[in-house]
């Protein structure tokens, strides 16, 4: 799967959380200040090159869907960082960000008690 870049990881969010839109409906989601149309379609455009929309035609225009799950682009956006930045140990990012944002104890145990309610 394809990385993407800042402003088309911006609009597949807005499209993850519609299931489905044409580009009017994905700028007026979009934080101010607002993309022109063109952006946002030429944006589109490259993500359904890549894969990641695709399209039905509706009257004169298109409605967008993803074509890709938010959590499957989650899963491999965070182990592509984890195997750049962490030698692939998830061990070592925890340890990071545990370190970095002074998590506290408590915080720490609330997230082991989530993870072992997934078991």
């Amino acid at each position: 799967m394809k990385q993407l870049t800042k402003a088309e990881e911006e609009i597949m969010q807005v499209l993850w959380q519609l299931k489905k839109a044409n580009v009017k409906h994905i700028i007026d989601e979009l934080p101010e200040p607002k993309p022109a149309y063109n952006t946002v379609s030429t944006i589109v455009r490259i993500l359904e090159s890549k894969g990641f929309v695709d399209y039905e035609k509706q009257g004169k225009g298109h409605v967008y869907f993803p074509m890709v799950k938010k959590q499957d682009y989650s899963n491999q956006t965070i182990n592509t960082l984890v195997d750049n930045y962490f030698q692939g140990s998830f061990k070592s990012m925890v340890s990071f960000f545990v370190k970095k944002n002074d998590i506290n104890l408590k915080d720490l145990e609330a997230v082991l008690k989530e993870i072992n309610k997934k078991e």
